[in-house]
């Protein structure tokens, strides 16, 4: 009788168990989906507040907003701040995958010509195939995940009109670091000029041939909205904010993520 009770015991803490988790996984679920609906309104709100300014942001900012009681922060980032995989010159591409790609120098440029060799590859009526999504960085020979992910968030095949270059007032501090050629305390340098408001950059540092100042109508929105668990949904659209006249909207969203991950510790 006794071994009765005991296995029942055993079974009732198991299922116990097993609800608790499902309870702790639907909850998860829940405040993510609850998140995701946050971090589109805040990117809503932010492209209402780029579409009635008079000049298009040139430069990385981001902007405080607050929806049905969340305070958001909004992080916009003009195309031209990133890489375009599509123009790059072969040493800038160079620069990226030494420097953000922990390449040695001799690895890196066999990468960056396997790199122009492969968008430069012509379709059926001549035309340059190129890419269209970082991802196709894959096709490259040499390349393979873990490089890609380090990669990402430095590079968009989607800038137009930049002509390979950067504009280093649009860029993030990694992106800063490969215009810099690896020199971290320059790049460090830069974003903290700008983060403290500063009137222009001084860029003299940076490779002349990489950077370029212009506008772009085409952006990077990133909504990040905190969870209960210490965790944070990252909302991502990439936008042209010029009207779309086909389906009558102020703009076009071409690209949309999310993610969840844990919230950064102050100061990381």
């Amino acid at each position: 009788m006794l071994w009765i009770v005991a296995a029942l015991s055993i079974i009732v803490t198991g299922v116990v168990h097993s609800v608790r988790s499902e309870v702790r996984l639907i909850n998860h679920t829940r405040q993510a989906v609850e998140g995701m609906a946050l971090g589109e309104a805040a990117i809503a709100l932010a492209l209402q507040d780029i579409s009635v300014r008079p000049e298009r942001p040139l430069q990385l900012m981001k902007i405080d907003v607050v929806y049905l009681g969340h305070a958001m922060q909004v992080e916009i980032m003009p195309l031209t701040g990133l890489i375009d995989i599509n123009t790059a010159p072969g040493p800038l591409l160079t620069s990226l995958y030494t420097v953000a790609g922990a390449k040695d120098a001799a690895a890196a440029a066999a990468l960056a010509e396997a790199t122009v060799q492969v968008r430069s590859e012509r379709d059926t009526r001549g035309r340059e195939k190129g890419f269209e999504a970082t991802q196709d960085l894959l096709r490259v020979p040499g390349f393979d995940f873990d490089l890609y992910a380090r990669l990402s968030p430095l590079i968009t095949a989607e800038a137009q009109g930049a002509g390979g270059r950067v504009n280093p007032q649009a860029a993030s501090k990694e992106v800063l670091a490969v215009l810099a050629q690896g020199n971290l305390a320059l790049a460090a340098d830069l974003a903290a000029q700008r983060a403290n408001g500063a009137a222009a950059m001084d860029t003299t540092g940076l490779n002349a041939p990489f950077i370029g100042s212009f506008a772009s109508s085409r952006y990077k929105l990133h909504a990040r909205v905190a969870l209960a668990d210490g965790m944070q949904v990252v909302v991502s659209r990439s936008v042209d904010v010029r009207p779309d006249s086909r389906s009558g909207l102020p703009w076009r969203i071409f690209n949309a993520e999310y993610w969840t991950q844990a919230v950064p510790m102050a100061g990381v």
